[in-house]
């Protein structure tokens, strides 16, 4: 079976820059850990890249995916969006059966 990495939005990398993320070089670390309310929960955060790290590159911004949840993250598309409850990073996953309302958990 043919496993692609997660795809990154333009609009995504425009708002690292936006906030200069890379000029403090740190990296949009997206990892997968067990919790929530639906059995997995997206952690997402400003970090600096690991070894280990998948990095995806784009507008001299970076995002960085741990090798364990890589698997979780298979085919996923990372966005930004801007709606009336905020503005936040999302994660569009195919991977997942389930989320809860919050978009930060999920089943499998």
């Amino acid at each position: 079976m043919l496993t692609l990495p997660p795809k990154v939005t333009s609009r995504a990398f425009e708002r690292l820059s936006e906030i200069g993320a890379n000029a403090d070089g740190k990296a949009l670390r997206i990892a997968v850990e067990g919790g929530g309310c639906s059995g997995f929960q997206y952690e997402i955060d400003l970090d600096t890249p690991k070894d280990d790290d998948l990095v995806l590159e784009g507008a001299g911004e970076k995002v960085i995916i741990d090798s364990i949840s890589l698997p979780f993250l298979t085919d996923a598309t990372i966005d930004f969006t801007e709606e009336l409850i905020g503005a936040r990073f999302v994660i569009e996953n195919p991977n997942a059966s389930s989320s809860c309302g919050c978009g930060v958990s999920f089943s499998m």
